[in-house]
């Protein structure tokens, strides 16, 4: 069976409204703008509305991302969303979202790989057209990340924001789209980023709430360590599996974690500051959102022209990661 050739056909983002700016955090936790800007790069993130729940922040982005593909929810065989925010636990935030699409034709799951998880759903929905099993598929990567932020922790508040990013794939010329997928995962790192609260283990109760076990927990001088690792050795890895080398690499779409660490990968890469899509800056951490969010941005502003080569890595909860290398 020959497989075909998957790639981008549309992109799309939608951040809220509200911009809480590190200014705002001096107000309500023992920090300051110096040193969350020197340590991580962020300066503002966004935080959704009360009314908005996941499912609200892929809507929006999917909405752009169909239109610049020039369909429509109802030409859609596949929605896989990338969120360890789910609107519930269950239906999931897919079904949610294929509901407010109008996509009656498409299948429609969840995929939980914290940060990682929009490069997961990239391989899972280029897989599936590439056989022929689909030929449209939407891909959304989108999180509220302040729904599960404790406000109060002085190392966490500062760097996540809520956001959604969202591609339509579909067959493109050969040459052209997804030329290979690395993706991995270490759950002995389980521990070290995490939400306890809420699941099976720790259904919620007065005590869970209390022992506050459904904010974010991490271990940020691991988390860091395995992030600054593992971002090179990915994106190695998928350009091996795509016989290129770094000097191949027209634009790099990291996750967006920390300066530092995307920093790092620069120089591992070889590359110059201007051949990569940064917005730390602006937006924080948004887990699943980051990556398809800068490539959204990215080639709304003309940073990416036909033929161009992308590197996506990212790396997230689980512990887990994934690159891929996408001819524009």
């Amino acid at each position: 069976m020959s497989l075909k050739s998957v790639g981008v056909i549309g992109a799309g983002y939608y951040v809220p409204d509200r911009v809480l700016t590190n200014r705002d955090l001096e107000q309500m936790v023992e920090t300051n703008d110096e040193w969350i800007v020197t340590r991580t790069g962020i300066r503002e993130r966004r935080i959704a509305a009360p009314e908005q729940a996941t499912s609200d922040l892929a809507y929006e982005a999917s909405v752009k991302a169909l239109e610049r593909a020039g369909i429509t929810g109802e030409d859609l065989d596949l929605i896989i969303v990338a969120t360890i925010t789910p609107d519930m636990a269950f239906p999931s935030a897919a079904c949610l979202l294929q509901e407010k699409l109008g996509a009656k034709k498409a299948a429609a799951f969840d995929l939980a790989a914290a940060c990682a998880g929009f490069v997961y759903g990239l391989a899972n929905a280029a897989n599936f057209l590439a056989t022929g099993m689909y030929k449209k598929a939407l891909v959304v990567g989108a999180d509220c990340l302040s729904r599960i932020t404790d406000y109060t922790d002085r190392n966490t508040c500062i760097l996540f924001g809520d956001g959604a990013g969202a591609v339509v794939l579909g067959e493109v010329p050969e040459g052209r789209g997804f030329r290979s997928f690395e993706l991995g995962a270490d759950g002995s790192g389980g521990e070290l980023l995490k939400l306890e609260g809420g699941g099976s283990k720790a259904p919620a109760s007065a005590q869970t709430l209390e022992n506050k076990l459904h904010y974010i927990y991490m271990n940020g001088n691991e988390v860091f360590k395995f992030a600054v690792r593992i971002m090179g050795a990915a994106s190695d890895e998928a350009l091996r599996k795509a016989g290129m080398g770094k000097e191949d690499i027209d634009l790099l779409i990291p996750h967006q974690a920390n300066i530092r660490i995307i920093q790092s990968a620069l120089n591992r890469l070889e590359l110059s500051e201007d051949k990569c899509h940064v917005n730390i800056d602006r937006y924080g951490n948004m887990s699943a959102a980051s990556i398809p969010v800068a490539l959204a941005e990215a080639a709304e502003a003309g940073k990416v022209k036909e033929g161009d080569t992308l590197l996506m890595v990212g790396f997230g909860g689980g512990l887990t990661w994934g690159a891929s290398v996408l001819v524009w």
